[in-house]
């Protein structure tokens, strides 16, 4: 029994200092991330690529939650939607349409000319939600570089792509789409 008693003090002294550490971004301006806007050319070009209307891209900072990159993709006609994940499955899901579905949404901000909400899932708490809707903002150039990657301009030139490695026909070989003359 006297034994753990010496033991406690320092596990206790060791927990503490660790409290303070950890890995996660704590906003704009954290990890070497100046927090400078992202340019709006550059932005503008990412997101039309895409789809979404460049004044409608938003993005929040939640502690332990990571964007899921997969995820960002256009919201209703050109809005925004992303996702964050944390490491035990729950997720906040961010998305940004026009004003006029603005007072639609538990947690919401209205932003120059758009709504911006969030919806979680997996037990994401209202604390969390609520502090996650303060964070949110227009992505610094550091964000845009993750939340919209340089599109491919193989994608870009309304073309499908050519693939070499498809027989010409078999399985495998493209559709015949004929359709055939009725009675021969």
């Amino acid at each position: 029994m006297i034994r753990a008693v010496r033991v406690l003090p320092p596990l206790l002294l060791a927990a503490a200092l660790l409290t303070g550490c950890g890995t996660e971004k704590a906003g704009p301006g954290a990890s070497g991330d100046s927090g400078a806007p992202a340019d709006p050319a550059e932005l503008a070009s990412k997101a039309s690529a895409l789809g979404m209307a460049p004044e409608m891209v938003y993005v929040t900072d939640a502690p332990g939650f990571t964007l899921a990159q997969q995820s960002v993709g256009v919201q209703g006609d050109d809005g925004f939607s992303a996702s964050y994940a944390d490491k035990a499955g729950a997720v906040i899901h961010l998305y940004t349409d026009h004003l006029r579905y603005a007072g639609q949404h538990r947690y919401e901000v209205s932003e120059k000319g758009c709504v911006v909400w969030l919806e979680g899932e997996g037990g994401v708490s209202d604390a969390v939600l609520a502090k996650a809707l303060r964070a949110v903002h227009r992505p610094t150039a550091a964000e845009l570089d993750t939340l919209l990657p340089t599109p491919d301009p193989a994608f870009t030139d309304d073309q499908p792509v050519q693939r070499g490695d498809l027989p010409t026909n078999g399985d495998g070989g493209p559709p015949d789409n004929s359709v055939p003359t009725p009675g021969l």
